[in-house]
Parts: structure tokens; C-alpha cells; sequence
């Protein structure tokens, strides 16, 4: 036995070991809970036209023909053609397959190891009757196929068919004579070519299943920000109902280099997931890497000049000499101001009681423009802004859009005269809300990437906002 045969039995065997919890599970990473529903249609997908069976096993193009015509896997030169598995079938009795009808899947989930995959279909075949003429034959076929769940060497997710077998079912003659005494011999006929020519079908669907499992781990793009990885954190576990990924996201800069931010000290309890429901869970530390992102990159400051300032908003040295006379009535009038607004550390994220919350400490620089000279500064502020994060699924990301709930401000260096700093809240309130927080839902427009599971698409889900993490819930 190979090595590495034998790393992939050790996999196996302690995979038999695992299943998931029923309860409340605990856990920091990305969750993915892939509702057996999925599996199946992601079976029955590649079965009428997956992109790999395609090349192999033909379409369905003609009525009546099935999956598995003229044109597929069962053609002249084919599988079953001449010199394939039935060549020997032909040259006795000049036995030929014309039709495998499209098969119809079920399976069931087997906690600790795999799947039990069953395809139902219809073979049509056509000969030379002993008593001459054409006889036309049909024959049902239940293929049964045990398939454990096991890690690739990439260390994907990965269906192994571990053993299969077909029961003949019912035998019908549409034209031609065949003596009674001759059923039998055709029954034991396709009961030893028949696993020959199902059992690679159900290799091949499973190749394209691997496939789609596989692009779960992979790497997301996110623009000028970096990529974020995807990878498996644990063993999948599988029980009767759905297989379960602990995926851990690997944050990486545009040069490539790791980046690890702080992971939150406290797990999120994932809630049990319901029947016929497919589960992503996205942690805490997801958003935080995201906002630290955004602002190691500079994505976060801004400077706040009078060409992005509506007309509505108050910019210049009269409407602050309004709120502060005693401070800054003396100052020139009419004067456009600069806000220079400045993020120094990674906003903080909230996950609890149904809300999402952003803290950003920002220092504010307020200058103003001197005629045909530089601006001067006025003063600086240390703010804190507490924004509401409006979470929205697509198909593959989660985004976020922040509105600003309070802000508070403390005088950091003046030069002008003491003033209190709360009098200018309101005024910076409405410039934040206008100006500054449209900049920041441009920069988070990237979103948190979604591991890609079988396809899923995430846009109509149910999102709950649990403490310390997201949790995405969509219907088979």
C-alpha cells in the first residue's frame, strides 16, 4: 500500500469517529452546514449537463434518447461500442446498447462516513432475435453506490466511490420473439456487463460534485485591499442530515504576505440548523479583518474639502464662528474650511442583539483656506463614531452599509481660545452623514467574500445577527 493510500485511510477512518452537534456549536471561523437537498441537486445538475460530463457522456438532445444516447457515452466507439465493455456481448449475440434514460437520484446521508447514492434508470437495447428479425429490449436498473467523504491532497472536501453494484429490475420486449428460456440468459447477460457500464457514470458525476466542493477553498480576490483564502480548519463531519465545513478564512496582502488580525476572544454559539436549510456562518474576526484592511490602507481617512460639500452643508469660518463666537468670532469670514479626517486604529465590530456596530476613533483636523496661502489650523478633535452596519447577502458576498448613529468629539489641541467641544457635535454629525459615510460604503462596497458551497446562492437567505458572528440560513 502507498503512503499516500495510507494518509487517506487514516482520514477515512477518523472521519468515522465524527459527527456534528446537535446543540449550540461553538466556533470562530467560518461555518458551512450543506443541507443533503443540495447534494442531491447538485448530483442530479451534473447528470443532465454538468460541464465535465458533457465531454463524456453526451447531452440530452433528442427525444426519447436519454442521457446516454447515440451521440454519448453509449455511441459507436463509446464505452459499451465496439471493442468497449459489451464488445464481447456483441460478437455473441449481436447485442446493442441505443438508449440510457436520464437516471433519477436519491440518496442518504451516513453519519461518520459518506453518502449512499442510488440511480434509478432505463437501458434500451436492440438485437438480432434467434428466430430472426429485431428484438427491442428494455430494462430497468437501480444502481447502488456507497461513497465515503474524505479530504483530497489538496485538501478539499472529497466523495471517494468505495463500492457499487446494480440490481436488474424489470425486462420488457417492445418487438420480436424471444423464446421464454432466453430471458434468463439475457437477465445474466447485463447482470455482469451492466456494472461495468453504470458504475464509471457514477464515478464521473461524483468527479463533478468534487468539483464544485473543491471551489470551497480557494482564493477570493478583494481589489486593492488583498485575496482572502479559504481553508479547511478540522475534518468535515457529516450526519444524516447535512455535511459540515469548518473553514478557516487566511487574510492576505497584495504582495501575498499573511495578515492576522486579532481573533475575537469569545466563540460564536451557531444555532442548530433546520431541515431542508443551508447554513454559512461568518465570524466576528471576518469583519474586524475587513475594517482593519480598510484602514491600514488608508481607505478610511479622507479630507474634507469644499468641492465634495453640498451646498447645504455648512464649510466655512462664518457658520463656525456661529457655534463657537467666543472662541472664533474673530476669525476672517467666509472662509471655506478643511476637515482632515484621519482613522489611526482598526474600527472595532459588534456583533449582538440583532445589530451590527462599527466604533471608529478619528482625529479631525479643522483648518481654514487663507487667500493665496496655505490653510491654518484651527484646532483638532479626537472623535468617536458609532456607525450602524446594515448587512445585505448576494449570491457570494456579504456587504455591509454604515449610517452613522452618535458621534462625540474631545478637544485635542486648539489655537484659539477653550471652547466646548459638544457644541460642534451636531454640526460634525451632519457633515459624517452626508459626506464622510458615503466614502466609507464606496470603500466597503469589496463586501465579505462567501465560500463557495455547491453553487449555493446566498442572496435570498435569512440573515440573524447573533454575538460574535453572522448567520446566513437559505431553503433547498
Amino acid at each position: 500500500v502507498q503512503p499516500a493510500m495510507l494518509g487517506l485511510w487514516s482520514l477515512l477512518l477518523l472521519w468515522g469517529l465524527a459527527t456534528p452537534c446537535q446543540g449550540l456549536l461553538e466556533t470562530v471561523g467560518t461555518l458551512a452546514r450543506i443541507d443533503k437537498d443540495e447534494l442531491g441537486k447538485a448530483i442530479q445538475n451534473s447528470l443532465v449537463g454538468g460541464p465535465i460530463l458533457q465531454n463524456v457522456l453526451g447531452s440530452v438532445t433528442a427525444v426519447n434518447q436519454g442521457l446516454l444516447g447515440s451521440g454519448g457515452l453509449l455511441g459507436g466507439g463509446g464505452l459499451v461500442g465496439h471493442g468497449g465493455v459489451f464488445g464481447v456481448v456483441e460478437e455473441l449475440s449481436s447485442l446493442k446498447i441505443e438508449e440510457l434514460t436520464l437516471p433519477k437520484e436519491s440518496l442518504k446521508l451516513l453519519p461518520g462516513f459518506g453518502v449512499q447514492l442510488n440511480l434509478h434508470t432505463k437501458v434500451g437495447m436492440h438485437c438480432s432475435g434467434p428466430l430472426g428479425g429485431l428484438l427491442q429490449l428494455a430494462a430497468e436498473v437501480n444502481v447502488t453506490s456507497r461513497v465515503a467523504l474524505g479530504v483530497s491532497s489538496r485538501g478539499t472536501p472529497i466523495l471517494i466511490l468505495k463500492r457499487c453494484s446494480t440490481l436488474l429490475g424489470h425486462i420488457s420486449l417492445f418487438s420480436g420473439l424471444l423464446p421464454t428460456p432466453l430471458f434468463g440468459v439475457v437477465e445474466q447477460m447485463l447482470f455482469k456487463v451492466l456494472p461495468g457500464l453504470l458504475c464509471p457514470v457514477v464515478d464521473s458525476v461524483l468527479g463533478v460534485v468534487n468539483e464544485l466542493l473543491g471551489a470551497v477553498l480557494g482564493l477570493v480576490p478583494l481589489g486593492a485591499l488583498g485575496s482572502l483564502e479559504f481553508s479547511l480548519a478540522t475534518l468535515p463531519l457529516i450526519s444524516n442530515q447535512y455535511i459540515e465545513l469548518d473553514i478557516n478564512p487566511i487574510v492576505k496582502s497584495v504582495a501575498g504576505d499573511i495578515i492576522d488580525f486579532p481573533k475575537s476572544p469569545a466563540p460564536a454559539k451557531v444555532p442548530p440548523k433546520e431541515d431542508h436549510t443551508s447554513q454559512v456562518t461568518v465570524p466576528l474576526y471576518l469583519f474586524n479583518t475587513m475594517f482593519g484592511l480598510l484602514q491600514t490602507n488608508g481607505a478610511l481617512d479622507m479630507d474634507i474639502t469644499p468641492e465634495l460639500v453640498p451646498s447645504d452643508v455648512p464649510l466655512t469660518t462664518t457658520d463656525l464662528a456661529a457655534l463657537l463666537p467666543e472662541a472664533l468670532g474673530k476669525l476672517p469670514l467666509h472662509q471655506h474650511l478643511l476637515l482632515s479626517l484621519r482613522v489611526k486604529e482598526a474600527p472595532t465590530v459588534t456583533l449582538n442583539n440583532k445589530k451590527a456596530l462599527v466604533s471608529l476613533l478619528a482625529n479631525i483636523h479643522v483648518l481654514f483656506y487663507v487667500p493665496q496661502g496655505t490653510p491654518e489650523s484651527l484646532f483638532e478633535l479626537n472623535s468617536v463614531m458609532t456607525l450602524r452596519a446594515q448587512l445585505t447577502p448576494s449570491a457570494t458576498k456579504l456587504h455591509i452599509s454604515l449610517c452613522l448613529e452618535r458621534l462625540s468629539v474631545k478637544v485635542a489641541s486648539s489655537f484659539t481660545y477653550a471652547f466646548d467641544e459638544s457644541r460642534l457635535e451636531e454640526w460634525l454629525s451632519h457633515v459624517v452623514r452626508v459626506v464622510y459615510a458615503p466614502k466609507l460604503n464606496v470603500a466597503l462596497d469589496v463586501g465579505i467574500p462567501l465560500p463557495k458551497v455547491l453553487n449555493i446562492s446566498f442572496s435570498s437567505s435569512v440573515l440573524e445577527i447573533i454575538e460574535n458572528a453572522v448567520v446566513l440560513t437559505v431553503a433547498s
